[in-house]
């Protein structure tokens, strides 16, 4: 069995930030593409004064094409899930093993206990005006975090699929 495809992420951010993300595609489906980035993070990540994702730590992430937004399983480094991490962006161009999208800079925080939090609503003020984003897809951003928002408090969100690949299954798939 040849090993899983190697897909190249590159991640904008306004006004001139570019990230190439390297992840191993795990599951390969029309509604969801899941992909694990392996001990690739650096400074750890911290929510509400919590560490959610340590450096060494494993991610995995669901793109889900056409939708605005994506969404990471956080660990901490002994593999201990912390949360969802849903970045609010553009809807992915997957060009094979090419994906390009551009980051809105606002983000949802789920805690495993189910309570959402919505992030960096001040760097995506700061973008517009700085004239980083335009108004209407500042107002799109804005429109996809409250959906997430509101879905999650009604139970409707996230998605099955975010729930089924964890870390354990996906690195199983890889043999790690």
């Amino acid at each position: 069995m040849s090993p899983p495809p190697l897909i190249r992420i590159h991640y904008r951010r306004p006004p001139d930030r570019l990230q190439v993300f390297e992840q191993r595609l795990v599951h390969d489906a029309d509604d969801v593409k899941v992909t694990l980035a392996e001990h690739r993070f650096g400074p750890p990540i911290v929510i509400g004064g919590e560490v959610v994702l340590e450096t060494g730590a494993d991610v995995v992430w669901f793109t889900f094409p056409g939708n605005w937004h994506d969404v990471g399983r956080f660990h901490r480094a002994d593999g201990t899930f912390t949360g969802l991490y849903a970045n609010i962006l553009t809807p992915p161009v997957l060009d094979g093993p090419e994906w390009n999208t551009t980051d809105l800079f606002l983000d949802v925080w789920l805690y495993p206990d189910g309570r959402a939090l919505l992030l960096d609503e001040d760097d995506l003020e700061e973008a517009l005006a700085r004239g980083w984003v335009d108004g209407a897809t500042a107002a799109r951003a804005r429109e996809e975090a409250k959906r997430l928002m509101d879905a999650t408090a009604a139970g409707a969100w996230p998605p099955a699929a975010v729930g089924e690949w964890t870390r354990e299954r996906c690195r199983e798939m890889l043999g790690l």
